[in-house]
């Protein structure tokens, strides 16, 4: 009877872990960990052939060259990665990550509101931490994520989420970072199916261009008064204005490009980031004399016009980031999400830079550009172990494979649904054998 009991625990718990698809979250770092003979790639450019890496309660505590350096690794425990590459953990910014799974299944999305103008709207509370979408982030290396609310003219508030935690209160890692503005498209494409060979005026521009201007008026007015009466939409906009929070102006034109900037500048915001930028290359003047950096939503993509190169989207960031602009890189579709350290590759095979310099645009680039690189972004001293261990380059994905990777000095489950299904299925048919 003993035995039958021990058989029904035993497949009870194979049956609960072939059910599984979310990785459970781990506690808390115990001990420290040191991980030795790694190729550091630092993600400020600097590379260390041989090192090591230490941290302790979740903060890195050493980085350095291990063929001049010795330590006691007794206090340690001690993981050699000799062969492998180790990188601080990528960021991936502007995703409805945590807020939609399956994007043609309406029940599974929550990353809009009904309304123009939410800034009040905060993708904190509504940040899923049972997504099956995240494991899939997290083995190719993504750490960070910016959960960004979707919508019409001023979308919501975004945060920086950890990829690992049992709900959204473990899993913050910046709350309410910034505020989104989509700037309005001032011509549509012509409908060359009805014959039309111009752009088409969007009738309702100058109608978005008022009610955002009135709004930014009033959002400014109410931060500098006492108001007897709270209004969640105008106190959600208090941070633009004290620098607490940063404005992400969505434009890809040119024109819309300059004219969101301006707009945003002339309201009084005091950070700007611009997210899309697929003319940036035709404004870096504007660009720079304005301080703006740039969150290139897509590399992978054909040109937007026929006289464009056919690589442009290859080269852009590194011409922008050649002219003195802060590039940063991110991906336009959740599920294609996972590809971003691949971005990253293309551009530094195809766009004229470095592998590092490329790196930069999915670390530290970014972690400037969030406002977290106090804390994250690159492998240094007191910043927190947000850290992945690689077999082979994290860019390329023919040689991409991450072993190991920490969150906050926790090392997380790498597997997700498509590792437990694989597990599962070589299982069956290796028992068929």
């Amino acid at each position: 009877m003993k035995k039958l009991k021990y058989i029904i625990a035993a497949c009870l718990l194979i049956t609960a872990q072939a059910k599984a698809q979310v990785p459970e979250p781990v506690g808390p770092q115990e001990k420290p960990i040191l991980l030795m003979n790694g190729t550091a790639h630092i993600g400020n450019g600097q590379v260390i052939e041989n090192s090591f890496v230490t941290f302790e309660n979740g903060k890195i505590t050493n980085v350095g060259d291990a063929t001049v350096v010795r330590l006691d690794m007794t206090k340690f425990e001690v993981i050699n990665i000799a062969g492998k590459h180790v990188y601080p953990g990528l960021i991936l910014p502007n995703t409805v990550l945590g807020l939609e799974d399956i994007s043609s299944v309406r029940a599974s999305i929550d990353s809009e509101e009904v309304g123009d103008l939410n800034p009040h709207v905060r993708s904190l509370v509504a940040y899923n931490t049972d997504s099956e979408v995240i494991a899939t982030l997290r083995y190719n290396g993504i750490l960070l994520a910016q959960s960004t609310p979707q919508g019409d003219l001023v979308t919501g508030t975004s945060s920086i989420m950890m990829l690992e935690g049992w709900n959204w209160e473990d899993a913050q890692y910046k709350a309410d970072d910034a505020i989104h503005l989509n700037w309005p498209t001032k011509t549509f494409a012509p409908r060359w199916w009805m014959g039309e060979t111009e752009p088409r005026k969007n009738p309702n521009y100058q109608s978005s261009i008022d009610k955002l201007e009135k709004f930014f008026a009033d959002a400014k007015a109410y931060s500098e008064g006492q108001p007897a009466v709270t209004n969640q939409r105008l106190e959600a906009m208090k941070g633009l204005f004290t620098g607490a929070q940063k404005l992400f102006v969505h434009a890809d034109r040119r024109v819309e490009i300059m004219e969101g900037i301006q707009f945003a500048k002339a309201s009084g915001a005091t950070s700007i980031v611009l997210v899309g930028g697929t003319d940036a290359g035709n404004c870096i003047d504007f660009l720079k004399d304005n301080n703006i950096p740039v969150l290139l939503t897509d590399v992978h993509r054909i040109p937007g016009r026929e006289d464009e190169d056919y690589d442009l989207a290859y080269k852009l960031p590194a011409i922008l980031s050649n002219a003195g602009i802060k590039v940063g890189l991110t991906y336009e579709t959740l599920h294609g999400s996972r590809n971003l350290p691949f971005t990253a590759g293309t551009v530094a095979a195809y766009g004229g830079i470095s592998k590092e310099e490329a790196l930069k645009m999915i670390t530290s680039n970014t972690a400037q550009i969030l406002g977290i690189d106090g804390t994250t972004g690159t492998l240094e001293n007191g910043k927190d172990a947000n850290i992945v261990v690689s077999e082979g380059d994290i860019l390329d994905m023919r040689t991409s494979k991450v072993t190991s990777a920490f969150i906050m000095g926790k090392g997380i489950i790498l597997d997700g649904k498509q590792q437990m299904l694989y597990d599962r299925f070589k299982r069956k048919y290796e028992s068929q054998k």
